[in-house]
């Protein structure tokens, strides 16, 4: 007999070789119709697999993120049969399962594939599927694995790297794939498939190998799930921040001034200036001081830091000085030059913490198939901040950086978020630097943190960055996606490496910790994510005008001049349209460019030195005097807002 604990403690007794379906089974009826996938000590495994040794199980549905992994997965081998029969003589390669769905990557050869062909490859499938086909794994000799995949040259040099003895196939119908595993239990639970685009990617990410085609889908148990993602799709699609930057004229970008380089339109940067002067004033709050570096250091700057080391690769190429024997880089990160800064004075430990701001802008070669937008570019500005303070100011220092991010997302509107906290793998310790005590005392000063103040939080052990572990915010957006805005990272190594110090009150020097912060993480992204999650509806205190006048026709143009004036002088934003334009026009226009208020202005509003007020989205609020509409805004900047 076996002992089988299960995620609720407890322990049940079961015969050596019972399958997790079996356990499933013994729970209830319900859940063995819903079970379609598992995890056993951690480790993926088939809901067929016999269990042969005591151990924690974990069952997984649908609703669990595990278990979509595994339906996408298995959707991917359904896919490439699919693929295999539509257009014979391709080579397959790899077929993950993604955040949403799945794609694989294919050599078609001959053969071309575009959205006139998705419906047929979508038909294929859910035909495939119907079949009731069991995924089965089997064990096979790295010679005969070889020996199935002669002339596919992509699965040959994945298997030419893996270890006889390890190498497993999967099996469905007549298909058969490389795979690690983690299949749910029969393609019949795929109900309903979608192509949703082919792009080109380079073989393992390398520019330098051949192009491949990547077919990208997605599939569901139902069709009623597939008609409410392809819904959600479509507002993405309206509310793309790329789509929404150029209608409401942010930002733009230009061929000749190079890919991922995004420029700045007059409102973008107004839009941009308002977001740091907000942070700008908190942090001075908080005590920060601004600081300004160079948009380039020598490369000995970053030899140092071990950041050349770590991500040489995504930096642009040195720049030589012509006459002295010197190699600069464009400056990928701001922390190195902020040590420099700590490094120019001798510091006491009366004098820390000291807190070091920037909106810096750094540059990293990104390849060009990988830029989108703003979200991903080769120059973008971080809200870059880097405080110096002893281990015993560290929990304090920490918890108000906590503080600062949290008042950042409340104003902004972003309320749904979760933190994670990075910890480094430690079965991969050539990914870091640094002593190990310094990485737990590091890891643990997060934890308590978070703790402390009352943060939803997980830990994902691999995910630190190579100096540091770090607390990430995992925020969802308007249409629940899920996003990394903000970190906040523990750094004893950074410190080391330049050799900072301070005095102690026992007149000896000691080494600071160091805290890297950016709320925003880059104001590009930032922006973008911004744009995405409130639809271009920007809160009122941030949006570059906050009110349009519209007069119905020259004859009041003066009076519209006048509102202007007063509005302005109670600090509100607005412009005057006074255009030869129908006032329906105007108003249409109006709400394209996300004005939250339109002040109409005609003949009755003259006389009775009022305004007539219609709100964004189409409320209106009837004719009210200027000085009442100011309190209208107060009252709209005060609702998001908050004071810090």
């Amino acid at each position: 007999m076996i002992h089988i604990t299960l995620p609720d403690g407890s322990v049940k007794e079961f015969e050596k070789n019972t399958t997790p379906m079996d356990v499933a089974k013994s729970i209830s009826e319900g859940l063995a119709r819903n079970v379609i996938s598992a995890s056993f000590n951690g480790k993926t495994i088939e809901t067929a697999t016999p269990l042969t040794t005591d151990g924690s199980l974990i069952l997984y549905t649908w609703k669990d993120d595990e278990g979509k992994k595994a339906f996408w997965h298995s959707s991917a081998h359904v896919m490439a049969q699919a693929i295999e029969e539509l257009y014979p003589g391709v080579k397959l390669t790899i077929g993950p399962a993604i955040e949403n769905g799945f794609y694989y990557d294919v050599d078609f050869g001959e053969h071309t594939i575009s959205d006139k062909g998705f419906k047929a490859l979508e038909d294929k499938m859910i035909e495939i599927a119907r079949g009731k086909h069991d995924f089965k794994m089997r064990d096979v000799s790295k010679a005969e694995a070889l020996s199935i995949y002669k002339g596919n040259e992509f699965k040959t040099e994945l298997i030419e790297n893996l270890e006889d003895g390890t190498i497993t196939f999967c099996d469905h119908s007549t298909f058969t794939d490389l795979c690690r595993g983690g299949h749910i239990p029969n393609t019949e639970i795929i109900k309903a498939v979608k192509i949703l685009s082919v792009a080109g990617a380079y073989w393992r990410g390398d520019e330098k190998n051949k192009q491949l085609t990547r077919v990208y889908a997605i599939s569901f148990p139902k069709q009623k799930e597939l008609t409410e993602y392809l819904n959600f799709l479509e507002e993405a699609k309206k509310r793309d921040h790329r789509k929404l930057g150029k209608e409401l004229e942010l930002f733009t970008f230009s061929k000749k001034v190079g890919q991922g380089l995004p420029l700045w339109l007059p409102k973008g940067a107004a839009l941009r200036e308002r977001l740091e002067n907000f942070l700008k004033k908190a942090q001075k709050k908080a005590g920060y001081e601004m600081v300004v570096t160079p948009h380039i250091g020598q490369k000995e700057l970053y030899v140092t830091s071990g950041h050349y080391a770590k991500y040489g690769a995504d930096s642009f190429q040195p720049i030589h000085t012509p006459k002295e024997d010197e190699e600069f880089l464009l400056k990928p990160m701001n922390c190195p030059h902020h040590c420099e800064i700590y490094a120019n004075s001798q510091w006491s430990y009366k004098d820390l913490p000291k807190r070091y701001a920037e909106f810096g802008t750094v540059y990293r070669y990104e390849q060009s198939g990988e830029l989108h937008g703003l979200t991903r570019v080769r120059g973008f500005t971080q809200d870059d901040a880097h405080l110096f303070c002893t281990p015993d100011q560290l929990d304090q220092e920490f918890k108000n950086v906590i503080d600062l991010v949290l008042y950042v997302f409340g104003s902004l509107g972003f309320e749904n978020f979760t933190a994670q906290v990075s910890v480094r793998d430690p079965e991969n310790p050539d990914k870091y630097i640094g002593d190990v005590k310094n990485w737990e005392k590091a890891e643990q000063a997060i934890i308590n943190a978070a703790t402390d103040k009352g943060l939803n939080f997980v830990i994902e052990t691999g995910e630190a960055a190579f100096y540091g572990p770090k607390l990430d915010f995992m925020v969802k957006d308007a249409l629940g996606r899920r996003w990394q805005l903000g970190t906040i990272q523990v750094d004893y190594n950074l410190p080391e490496r330049f050799d900072l110090t301070y005095k102690g009150s026992d007149n000896e020097l000691h080494r600071p910790v160091m805290i890297h912060r950016a709320p925003f993480g880059s104001m590009e992204r930032f922006v973008a994510l911004l744009l995405e999650h409130t639809g271009g509806n920007f809160p009122i205190w941030l949006m570059p005008k906050q009110v349009i006048i519209l007069s119905l026709s020259e004859k009041y143009e003066k009076y519209a001049e006048k509102v202007l004036n007063l509005l302005e002088n109670n600090e509100i934003r607005a412009l005057v349209d006074n255009r030869n334009e129908t006032v329906g026009k105007k108003i249409r226009e109006a709400e394209m460019q996300k004005y939250p208020f339109m002040l109409i202005i005609g003949e009755q509003e003259q006389e009775q030195d009022k305004i007539t007020v219609r709100k964004h989205g189409g409320e209106d609020l009837g004719m009210i005097s200027i000085e009442a509409f100011s309190k209208v805004i107060e009252t709209e900047i005060s609702k998001t807002l908050k004071q810090f």
